[in-house]
């Protein structure tokens, strides 16, 4: 994607508060070491192993900007990313099936996050379309049609790899089939691919696939482990590295679960863990509250095998080889903020080129950031970090229409402006 549509996309994310879908690691700083690490001791490997890591940090530690960065690092690396809220109603882990529809629902390839595939009706969708050019010609670009030559050969490869559930192979197969050249009209066949779909997202009855699509099971609560692991394997046989999958707890989501269903959620998680090593090319990380970890009516501490399997965050700097990435332990200095601002201020400028004679110069924004951090109170319901991004924005816009305003103004201005987290 163009450099200045990506920075036009984050300047107008940040002017909310918000960290941005693409371009994070335009301006992110304090992570270097730890983004190292994981590429380092986990991407470089996730082809021949699976990874777990957790994630601690109370709310506006910086989950969201550390997921979305994460995200482009494995696209970089040239890896799938899906990118999963767990809740009590649409994705609870005590129901793994529920986990695995959602886990199909939000994976996303490089070119689909660049914008540079062909849409499909799901992004799924778009994984199996590049999975079928990359075992056909070696390429992921694909056309609406496909020689029955090239169709061959990949359904051949694809059969051939039994690390993948015979179903899953089934229905993949069938979905290349829409791209044959005597294929139905249109219409038919996106119904067909959207058919297709929804058995990957565990949606229909066993007996509708089996008559259209000769399939002997759906996804369910006793297959969908076995289907993650056929999802790893297809994976790696489209070419690419591994799946990156960013579990993200939604708000107190285990403390609202019955006893049982939260017995169920912490089995399924100990699964997870013993089995991580069989499961080749997946890269899990949960990001979780630090209740998470020492609740004692609700957190893993009432669970002793799951609790001695985690173990409990450590108040330092977060490095890759831990297993809990502590975000609440990251110290951010004054430097640390300036640095970042004169990333933004690069970034505006690219955004806005015709306007960058009008700007600010670093030192002045420096100023302003020290300025702003000093009126900021330690303790505030808004964290520094939505603040100086929303702030810095709005000065580089003051800047362009001439009439900058007072930091104490600009601070007020911002602050009355963000939501609270």
């Amino acid at each position: 994607m163009d450099q200045r549509v990506i920075a036009t996309q984050v300047v107008e994310s940040l002017r909310k508060g918000i960290p941005p879908q693409r371009g994070i690691d335009l301006y992110s700083v304090g992570n270097e070491n730890l983004i190292e690490g994981v590429k380092k001791f986990h991407l470089s490997g996730i082809t021949d192993r699976g990874i777990i890591r957790f994630i601690s940090g109370s709310w506006g530690a910086g989950k969201t900007h550390f997921f979305r960065q994460l995200r482009e690092i494995a696209f970089q690396n040239d890896c799938l990313v899906s990118n999963v809220e767990l809740d009590v109603n649409s994705a609870a882990l005590n129901k793994f099936q529920s986990i695995f529809s959602a886990i199909i629902r939000q994976i996303a390839t490089p070119s689909y996050y660049a914008g540079q595939s062909a849409l499909e009706v799901a992004p799924f969708g778009t994984v199996v379309r590049e999975s079928l050019a990359w075992l056909a010609t070696g390429s992921r670009e694909v056309g609406d049609e496909i020689a029955y030559e090239q169709f061959t050969k990949a359904s051949e490869m694809l059969m051939r790899d039994h690390s993948i559930d015979i179903d899953f192979r089934k229905m993949v197969k069938h979905y290349w089939e829409t791209f044959l050249p005597e294929a139905p009209d249109p219409s038919v066949i996106e119904q067909s691919r959207g058919e297709i779909l929804q058995w990957f997202s565990g949606e229909g009855t066993v007996g509708a696939f089996r008559k259209q699509f000769g399939v002997s099971k759906i996804v369910s609560k006793e297959n969908a482990k076995v289907m993650l692991q056929s999802l790893a394997g297809f994976v790696r046989l489209s070419g690419y590295k591994g799946l990156l999958i960013l579990f993200d707890e939604a708000e107190q989501a285990y403390s609202v679960m019955r006893k049982s269903a939260l017995r169920d959620a912490h089995n399924n998680l100990l699964s997870l863990i013993n089995n991580i090593e069989t499961l080749s090319g997946l890269f899990l990380i949960y990001a979780t509250t630090p209740d998470f970890f020492s609740d004692p009516k609700h957190g893993i501490v009432i669970y002793g095998a799951l609790s001695g399997r985690i173990g409990k965050p450590e108040n330092h700097h977060p490095r890759a080889l831990d297993p809990i990435w502590n975000l609440d332990a990251v110290e951010t200095k004054l430097e640390d903020y300036q640095e970042a601002a004169r990333k933004i201020l690069a970034i505006y400028a690219m955004a806005y080129p015709e306007a960058e004679s009008n700007l600010p110069n670093e030192s002045k924004v420096a100023e302003r950031v020290s300025q702003l951090y000093s009126y900021h109170p330690k303790l505030a319901a808004i964290r520094f970090w939505r603040l100086l991004v929303a702030a810095l924005i709005t000065v580089f816009d003051d800047y362009l229409e001439g009439e900058p305003r007072t930091t104490e103004k600009l601070y007020d201005d911002v602050m009355e402006r963000l939501p609270e987290e």
